[in-house]
């Protein structure tokens, strides 16, 4: 009776294992299919930005201040750093290295739990997360050639940074682009992101699968 009893729990975990596994492609296909979206809609805008779009390989001051990204970005960090372990162990080496350094730099003072890495939430913890960490580089940009380690994998706000993208204060542009430009030439040039909102829809089915919940940021990703 034991032995056909642990046979149906091997069965049973087989089964809790695949039907995860199952979860996980579907999640990686519909990820990959945002992700075409919000890069088809970046190549439009930059197309229709020309030389008013700066941001170049090397360019880094979007890689410089943490900023919140919420865990469908998380996992696709993660997902992109083991495929990386397994081309370049050292290099994922590198970025886990620079990832607790960093930790350990801003868990002091960090505006959420210090162990998850999920931010809190609410007008407060807004407030001091403004103020957090504003020139902490991000551990995934390799000093040395100044470029992102894990460029395919990177969050939404790093695809979305540089052309005009709309959010509750207005049309914003990197500081770095646009010069000389209009107030009408600018908003000729606004990247329309998501217009489905595919990405909100992607991370209510992730948080409802799999913890934990909330935002939070890069280096507690890929520590």
């Amino acid at each position: 009776m034991r032995s056909e009893f642990a046979g149906g729990g091997g069965r049973a975990t087989r089964a809790m294992r695949y039907a995860s596994d199952m979860s996980s492609r579907r999640l990686a296909a519909a990820d990959g299919a945002l992700i075409q979206i919000v890069d088809a809609a970046l190549a439009d805008a930059a197309r229709r930005s020309g030389e008013w779009l700066v941001c170049r390989p090397g360019c880094t001051q979007c890689c410089v201040g943490v900023f919140a990204i919420n865990q469908l970005d998380a996992v696709r960090l993660q997902q992109g750093l083991a495929e990386l372990e397994l081309t370049d162990a050292a290099r994922a080496g590198r970025i886990r290295l620079r990832a607790r350094d960093s930790i350990q730099r801003l868990s002091v003072e960090f505006p959420g739990n210090a162990k998850t890495g999920v931010l809190d939430e609410g007008p407060e913890a807004e407030e001091r997360f403004a103020e957090f960490a504003n020139d902490e580089v991000c551990p995934v940009l390799d000093p040395e050639t100044g470029l992102c380690e894990l460029y395919d994998a990177r969050p939404m706000t790093c695809r979305t940074f540089g052309p005009p993208v709309r959010s509750e204060g207005g049309l914003g542009v990197c500081e770095l682009c646009f010069h000389g430009a209009t107030d009408e030439q600018i908003a000729a040039c606004e990247m329309f992101v998501d217009s489905d909102d595919l990405e909100a829809k992607l991370l209510k089915k992730l948080e409802k699968t799999r913890g934990p919940c909330g935002q939070t940021i890069v280096a507690f990703c890929v520590k």
